[in-house]
């Protein structure tokens, strides 16, 4: 088998998901368009040599739909050769294009790819593409639909996480990547956003609310109790029948936020890099995808990391770098509890909650993340993993090279 490597890496600033967000301005295919402009520049190689480049991206209709990776491609003069394909495991998306991308390499049957990620929250509404397992009674009754935050309130709920718990866990995210900001742990790898004159439209996540207080978080209203009086509740009660009453923790403040962004990761193969000049920075060691209950829905991560230890033959232990997408709060602490984790060791550079969650992007930005981090602390080994809608979890594995 071929080792995949990853030569680049880099992500836009997120931007507020809504009409008076700094990127609302910016359709979905230019933000893609400026990361592939940007590994190019950033990187020596002949860009008719990519193989492909595997986009990721969730809510895959209007300005976002149409296989935007293809024409992604071509807006940045990568030329008419270089095909595009999309994938959709909803918050997994991105990541999932970094790995697909690696596997062709591994398989012997790519040279050069690009694994990349995009979602424009601001401009194209999150759930706007439907889907059977919301829509159709037959489905969502087997499966036992109900809204994410209720699966999230579930997770809680089931696993002991009070209002506190996940108050506390928000703050520490707004700390740690208000701290990560100043210290310039991502300078190397942002790419500002630019309008068409070439102006900057944003440099920084805008997400953020470093100042933020469990105090204020106390006072803000629980964003799912209502629905889950509306009968979401007892939907997903059938599945855990020993849960008599349900602990609605969650609301805006510890949950991840609604941004746009985009990231891309450059792959490829050791002769590939020689042939370009191009330095690797990591080596894709597993990767690994599961499926759990489509109800409570986000109980996966655990899981998929330990998949994915046992596929690349290590421990816990030998992990140095973890990533865990901040979904919701409860997300994190329960993989922490499941894994046998110090919170003190998981997301050191904030995450979704603080700087927010563009859907398709993020599991390519933690990819990244994960990887800077690696560098900065002369460590070894990464594992970035993240809760997908319908009850399933990617976990990826990298070693630093």
């Amino acid at each position: 088998m071929t080792d995949a490597y990853i030569f680049d890496h880099v992500r836009s600033p997120r931007g507020r998901g809504k009409k008076d967000g700094s990127l609302h301005s910016v359709t979905p295919i230019d933000l893609l368009t400026q990361m592939l402009v940007a590994l190019r520049t950033r990187n020596e190689f002949d860009v008719a040599a990519v193989d492909d480049v595997i986009a990721g991206c969730v809510t895959a209709v209007g300005e976002q739909g149409g296989n935007i990776g293809r024409f992604a491609a071509i807006m940045a003069d990568y030329g008419d050769g270089v095909p595009g394909l999309h994938v959709n495991r909803f918050c997994a998306s991105g990541l999932v294009a970094a790995n697909y991308s690696a596997a062709r390499v591994m398989a012997g049957q790519a040279d050069l790819m690009i694994g990349c990620g995009v979602e424009s929250m601001s401009r194209v509404q999150m759930g706007f593409d439907g889907g059977a397992w919301l829509f159709d009674p037959q489905v969502s009754n087997k499966i036992g639909t109900v809204l994410q935050g209720i699966s999230a309130d579930m997770i809680a709920t089931k696993y002991g996480f009070s209002r506190k718990d996940c108050d506390e866990y928000a703050v520490l995210s707004q700390q740690r990547t208000k701290k990560a900001w100043d210290k310039d742990r991502f300078k190397n790898s942002i790419i500002p956003i630019k309008d068409s004159i070439g102006q900057i439209l944003l440099d920084h996540d805008e997400h953020m609310r470093p100042e933020t207080t469990i105090e204020d978080l106390s006072n803000l209203k629980s964003s799912f109790n209502d629905m889950g009086e509306l009968g979401f509740d007892s939907v997903i009660m059938q599945k855990y029948p020993e849960i008599e009453q349900m602990n609605h923790v969650h609301h805006a403040g510890n949950a991840s936020g609604i941004v746009d962004g985009a990231g891309a990761i450059l792959i490829g193969s050791k002769e590939s890099g020689q042939k370009y000049g191009l330095k690797p920075r990591a080596r894709l060691i597993s990767f690994a995808d599961i499926g759990t209950d489509p109800s409570i829905m986000l109980t996966g991560p655990g899981e998929a990391a330990r998949k994915a230890l046992n596929r690349a033959g290590l421990k816990k232990e030998d992990i140095d770098v973890w990533e865990v997408n901040e979904a919701f709060a409860s997300v994190v602490l329960r993989f922490c509890q499941e894994i046998g984790l110090s919170i003190e060791d998981v997301n050191v550079n904030g995450g979704a909650i603080a700087m927010g969650h563009p859907l398709g992007a993020t599991g390519n930005m933690l990819l990244g993340t994960a990887l800077d981090e690696l560098e900065r602390t002369d460590k070894k080994y990464a594992l970035t993993t993240l809760c997908v809608a319908g009850g399933m979890a990617t976990a990826t594995i990298i070693e630093r090279v």
